[in-house]
């Protein structure tokens, strides 16, 4: 039996996904690195007080790399140079900090490889059943090697990263650019687009860009905070935009 997207879905002409936390369970894996990584580098700077789950969501979760680093860090009264992008992740930058992470990540997805949640294939199947046109629009810049460990890559004609993100000098969420470069390679216009995301962030850009439809998927931020972020929708998986989905 072939399902249908949620016929909401279907009065729009496009859909923007986030990958981390809405396709692939790669958010449990960036939490882990940045857990990791934020644990010995403030054992070892002596910072206090120690990184939490709460920082994740607060200053990490859908944002570039490096905006991360500097906006948890600067929480804690910690000031370094920003560096540059090529710095090695010994170098004490924020790039630096930032890549020393990424290595991390990337060990971590060597090993132990990723798969796309079955609820989001599910959608993406129901979504391709009616020709809807869809992209990715991700904060990392690991959005390629994620995609292709997930098997997932062909699906998306478009997709908008990190990397895009810093050759087109557009600013990281909350703020609405990714999103609206992502409606821009579909061709849609932003109020007749849907935006999915998990991240706090994510569901504030999609709001201040005036998106058709913002729908927020609890994987941990909370139905409270997705909701005050903007969300006009709230799921706790992607299955439950799939009609007749048993």
């Amino acid at each position: 039996m072939t399902h249908r997207p949620d016929p909401r879905l279907a009065e729009f002409d496009a859909v923007l996904f986030d990958l981390d936390g809405v396709l692939t369970p790669t958010a449990e894996v960036h939490m882990h690195a940045w857990q990791t990584m934020f644990d010995e580098l403030f054992a070892d700077w002596a910072i206090a007080p120690p990184y939490t789950e709460h920082d994740y969501y607060t200053y990490v979760d859908g944002k570039k790399r490096y905006d991360g680093v500097a906006g948890l860090l600067r929480s804690r009264d910690v000031e370094v140079p920003w560096g540059d992008p090529a710095d090695d992740p010994s170098e004490p930058t924020v790039c630096g900090i930032g890549n020393r992470k990424n290595d991390v990540f990337m060990r971590v997805l060597d090993r132990d490889g990723i798969a796309a949640f079955p609820g989001s294939l599910a959608l993406m199947d129901a979504l391709r059943s009616v020709s809807m046109p869809v992209a990715v629009v991700s904060s990392s810049k690991n959005a390629g090697p994620v995609l292709d460990a997930a098997g997932i890559r062909d699906r998306f004609p478009v997709v908008v990263d990190g990397l895009v993100a810093e050759q087109r000098h557009l600013p990281s969420k909350p703020a609405p650019d990714v999103f609206f470069e992502g409606a821009r390679a579909l061709g849609a216009d932003p109020a007749r687009t849907v935006v999915i995301e998990d991240a706090i962030a994510g569901v504030e850009a999609g709001a201040a860009g005036g998106f058709g439809l913002v729908i927020g998927v609890d994987r941990g931020a909370g139905h409270d905070a997705l909701r005050a972020a903007g969300a006009d929708l709230i799921v706790n998986d992607l299955i439950d935009l799939v009609e007749n989905a048993e």
